[in-house]
């Protein structure tokens, strides 16, 4: 039995902070070092890249921070994985290829491919996310630095520990276990005090990056190089844990994880245990992401700066619709919305303003172009006093539509194209089960009656929300079993509906995560058409948790 990985994250997106790979490298012990650049929004970032420039398609920050950093990594023995090849791993391997030859570090390079799919009319990238086999097999060919494009989060840890470990594709419990701390990981400083809802205890100014102690069954420490800025407990592990997930079965390629099964342990200071996953077979699809131009789209934002602010909005309105009857032209989208940002009395002028935020799409550029830009400049000088604009309006822009589906697991060549070439291919998991909810676990017993107080929910819990497509996830946890025993009983989806008000015509679902003191509400279509169509002020519900948080109920006053 090997003693256990050693595994950290230099990056949670693309465009993260640049000098994480240094410091990971050099703020302690690792065995593996991985990256996570791609999401939703890069995919399609991506694919306008390939549109200019076929040879491109790939993070090329990675091969930026690679620059100063391949000779410490070789130096050191460390390993790295990054998803950063997107739409195009052979061409960023054949850079970071190129990249050693000058800079005369001599590295073996690996890529994994096959999850492109033929994209369909109009659709600019169309990827399944794969598994960790394929890395696997990259690093036991003797891969120093190994490349993927679309593959799970996860995967990335996942990889790495069955090839250290030496798992095979049915021991699901480790492979489960993987996959919770690969998505511990996966985001970087969220799981060390970064976007944290109890923030103000800790100096979070500068989190360090996560790193994982990935034992043989599975289990795992979750912890962070001495001296680097941030903090790691249970809490923190608990609101990644809740990040971007839905119910108590956490789906992959090569495994279901059981979130319902986690437990958390704290050993001491920055060091949070995780154990007792339990992994079933993966379900017989897997996830796929299209990516397409859904149209185009413009904004104007108009402040409107002291009394009047509701009259001064409506005749803005007035005044715009008039002007695209005018000019024979609605765009077929016209959304509206007025934010208060202003105060009474107020003491600067910036904050005696509200904003009247204009957002029109269409499926020709022309309508949301000078139709739009025309309408809000011509209005300058006869409008509502006081009137100007955040920014120049502009000619427009595409927006992108992402759309999940699922494929077939043989309908996905998924290739290791090893360090001398040779391309090995992996095979489909030999078995599958169909992807079910589990069954609701049994309620507490609610706290017993006392006095009460009107208060914010975030007094008492914190909450950390984000997307998935079109669907807006918010995770809500507490710290302590009487909050629990409240939480579970008050935070019904009625009440959720009744504090967030958008989601009141909208289907959401509750799932219950007792060992995490957990609830996790997925609100579907709350995005609209994904993050890159911008359909709602907060296109990625990043703070949809926060408001929730904000809103206020009758909290025991025993847990105040």
């Amino acid at each position: 039995m090997r003693r256990p990985l050693r595994i950290g994250n230099a990056s949670g997106f693309y465009g993260d902070r640049f000098d994480a790979m240094r410091e990971m490298l050099t703020g302690g012990p690792l065995d593996v070092l991985t990256g996570d650049y791609l999401a939703e929004l890069t995919m399609l970032i991506l694919g306008r890249d390939r549109l200019k420039d076929a040879r491109l398609g790939y993070a090329k920050t990675f091969l930026r921070q690679l620059e100063e950093c391949l000779g410490t990594a070789h130096e050191r023995g460390v390993r790295i994985v990054a998803n950063a090849g997107g739409l195009n791993p052979a061409g960023l391997a054949d850079g970071v290829r190129e990249l050693a030859d000058k800079l005369g570090v001599p590295v073996r390079v690996g890529h994994v491919e096959g999850d492109a799919l033929v994209p369909g009319p109009g659709v600019l990238a169309a990827n399944a996310y794969l598994g960790g086999a394929g890395i696997a097999a990259c690093l036991a060919a003797g891969a120093d630095v190994v490349v993927t494009g679309r593959v799970t989060d996860a995967a990335l840890v996942t990889g790495p520990a069955a090839w250290w470990h030496g798992w095979g594709p049915q021991e699901y419990d480790a492979l489960a276990g993987a996959v919770v701390a690969g998505h511990v990981l996966e985001c970087g400083t969220q799981a060390t005090g970064g976007n944290y809802a109890f923030f103000g205890g800790h100096d979070v100014r500068r989190p360090g990056f996560p790193l994982a102690e990935i034992h043989a069954d599975g289990s795992s420490v979750i912890t962070k190089h001495p001296g680097t800025g941030g903090l790691v407990d249970p809490g923190t592990v608990t609101a990644q844990l809740l990040y971007e997930t839905g119910g108590a079965r956490y789906a992959g390629p090569e495994v279901t994880a059981r979130l319902d099964t986690v437990a958390l342990t704290s050993e001491g200071t920055d060091r949070v245990r995780i154990e007792g996953v339990r992994g079933e077979a993966p379900p017989p699809t897997l996830k796929a992401g299209l990516c397409r131009i859904g149209g185009w789209r413009n904004e104007v934002v108009f402040v409107l700066t002291g009394l009047d602010v509701e009259a001064k909005a409506e005749l803005v309105r007035a005044q715009t619709e008039d002007a695209f009857e005018r000019a024979g032209r609605r765009p077929a989208e016209v959304r509206w919305e007025l934010a208060r940002t202003d105060r009474p009395d107020a003491e600067t002028q910036e904050t005696a303003g509200a904003l009247l935020r204009l957002v029109v799409r269409d499926p020709e550029p022309e309508a949301v172009g000078r139709t739009v830009s025309g309408a809000a400049v011509e209005l300058a000088l006869g409008s509502y006093p006081g009137f100007h604009l955040t920014a120049p309006p502009g000619r427009g822009a595409p927006y992108g539509v992402f759309e999940a589906a699922r494929v077939g697991h043989d309908e996905v060549a998924h290739t290791a194209v090893l360090p001398g070439g040779e391309r090995l291919a992996v095979p489909p998991p030999a078995r599958t089960r169909a992807l079910e909810p589990v069954e609701p676990p049994a309620l507490p017993a609610p706290l017993p009656a006392g006095p009460v107080r009107r208060a914010p929910l975030g007094l008492v819990a914190g909450a950390r929300s984000g997307d998935k497509g079109g669907d807006a996830n918010v995770g809500v946890w507490v710290r302590s079993d009487d909050a629990w025993r409240w939480l579970v009983h008050a935070l019904t989806v009625d009440r959720f509906q009744e504090l967030i008000a958008e989601s009141r015509q909208l289907k959401v679902v509750r799932h219950q995560l007792p060992n995490l003191r957990a609830l996790n509400f997925t609100v579907h279509g709350l995005l609209g058409e994904g993050v890159a169509s911008q359909a709602r002020f907060d296109p990625q519900a990043k703070a949809l948790g926060e408001w929730l948080r904000s809103r206020h109920l009758d909290i025991p006053e025993v847990l105040l």
